[in-house]
């Protein structure tokens, strides 16, 4: 662990005994603050054959301001569009994660619709967190040579306002990390040459597309352009796979994302290497956000407490959802919201220092 850690704050959300929709995991949740100023969790509920929901809760707090429940208001989204659906009646909703996009006026929430064509990027649009609009799927133009349309693609997220592309206009952004074939941690970590790093593969990227400042019903965005390679994996925690975590919040240093890397454990058995997620940090530039000013030379999170480290799939933590603390007047407060071991969801608090410690390097020498 780095000298930037995460403080626990326990567990938040587990799956109830009985309910036929959570009997397979409670996890992943998006994290946001609705119009009324209460925070609002919407987890991933998987029932049984994986069949995914997102559900919506309020957060309940002490009287110090931590967060030490929630209260349970019902779906916020189940599988019915046929992206969403497979034919043989499994399907899902999974992984959200929700910004208020201020230009909208609106909560855009990027989830991971599961279909027969596997995991794509969905977006879906509400004004009150209660009654959510489907967009239908992110479309993305090809790049170079690469197809972001036919590939599995997941942990996708939007900023909060208007970013400048790389030509300067001032457009919507999502960071996105396709899973082109072979770049799954478990082919990687098969891979005798896993050491190679295909930089245009395995990244997360940054993409834009123009914003509709006057929205008005209409049935998608539209298509994400102007495509960047933010960034790769480089450390040893995150060698196998980087991705996206929680949405980008804008601090005093930079617009701050928290992602997942992936690494192997000296554990094996007959399936092969077992896994470990765990959570890093980088700053982008607040002005230009597709260049990385600081990035986390160790992880901030890694699984230590038994929900992380056993459950349906072990060793993992995995934010997703991340809650600025203005209310109690600490805007440099943040409570992270997490995945544990795809099974629970639990609560970390990062103080953020007026100084950042040393940063990694932002991609490998030959990236340059």
């Amino acid at each position: 662990m780095s000298a930037l850690e995460l403080k626990r704050l326990g567990l938040i959300l587990e799956p109830k005994p009985g309910n036929p929709m959570e009997v397979e995991g409670v996890l992943n949740p998006a994290a946001v603050r609705g119009p009324d100023g209460k925070l609002y969790l919407f987890p991933r509920l998987v029932g049984a054959g994986n069949f995914s929901r997102i559900g919506i809760a309020r957060v309940q707090f002490d009287e110090a301001g931590n967060p030490c429940g929630v209260e349970r208001l019902g779906i916020a989204l189940e599988p019915e569009a046929d992206y969403e659906l497979r034919s043989d009646g499994s399907g899902g909703c999974e992984d959200p994660r929700i910004t208020f996009v201020e230009p909208l006026r609106r909560y855009v929430m990027t989830y991971t619709a599961l279909s027969h064509a596997g995991p794509r990027i969905a977006l879906a649009v509400s004004e009150d967190l209660f009654h959510w609009q489907r967009l239908g799927l992110a479309t993305f133009e090809p790049f170079q040579g690469i197809d972001f349309v036919h590939v599995d693609n997941k942990d996708a997220c939007i900023f909060p306002v208007a970013i400048p592309n790389h030509a300067g206009k001032m457009q919507m952004a999502i960071l996105h990390r396709p899973l082109f074939v072979g770049t799954r941690p478990e082919e990687i970590a098969c891979n005798v040459d896993c050491g190679v790093v295909d930089l245009k593969h395995e990244s997360i990227w940054i993409s834009y597309c123009p914003m509709p400042f006057e929205f008005v019903d209409t049935n998608r965005l539209g298509v994400f352009n102007s495509h960047h390679r933010l960034a790769t994996p480089v450390a040893a925690w995150e060698q196998l796979k980087i991705g996206g975590g929680t949405p980008p919040i804008l601090t005093r240093h930079g617009w701050m994302i928290l992602y997942h890397g992936v690494s192997k454990t000296a554990e094996t058995d007959q399936d092969g290497p077992h896994l470990c997620y765990s959570a890093g940090m980088m700053m982008l530039s607040s002005e230009h956000p597709r260049f990385i000013h600081y990035r986390s030379l160790e992880p901030v999170l890694t699984p230590q407490l038994p929900q992380e480290r056993h459950g349906v799939v072990s060793n993992v933590v995995f934010p997703t959802g991340i809650d600025r603390r203005d209310d109690l007047g600490q805007p440099n407060r943040f409570d992270v919201y997490y995945g544990m071991a795809d099974h629970k969801i639990g609560v970390a608090r990062l103080d953020l220092p007026d100084d950042l410690p040393p940063a990694g390097v932002a991609d490998p020498p030959e990236a340059a």
